[in-house]
């Protein structure tokens, strides 16, 4: 489900999608919120973006047969090989709804993530 409403928050973003769909963004906001205790909540582009630092940190979408994550940022071999088949563009991954969510892997995006930020 993509829409052009105007969310207030994230909650309102997460309360606007089916059951399974709202759990599923629950679970990845609580796995970015316990990565990043101090990271701030916000709506970017429509969607719930996660800032730290006054950096985004990262993107989360619900689509009609996904989620998207973005950036994503290029890592190890390993962990290249088991994101290859969720890549959606560059920087991005999208993880279908009909497959269970690879919450390992989302957790491994955020951590990347949090590992550029404290670079800059």
């Amino acid at each position: 489900m993509t829409t052009t409403k105007q969310f207030p928050t994230i909650e309102e973003y997460i309360k606007a999608y089916p059951t399974n769909v709202q759990s599923i963004l629950g679970q990845i906001r609580q796995i970015i919120h316990d990565a990043a205790p101090d990271a701030t909540e916000t709506i970017s582009y429509q969607i719930p973006t996660f800032k730290l630092n006054g950096q985004d940190l990262i993107y989360v979408a619900a689509w009609k047969e996904h989620i998207a994550m973005y950036p994503v940022p290029a890592g190890t071999d390993a962990f290249e090989k088991e994101l290859s088949p969720y890549i959606g563009g560059k920087g991005t991954v999208r993880f279908p709804l009909n497959r269970p969510m690879p919450f390992n892997l989302v957790e491994w995006i955020v951590q990347a993530r949090l590992k550029q930020i404290y670079k800059k």
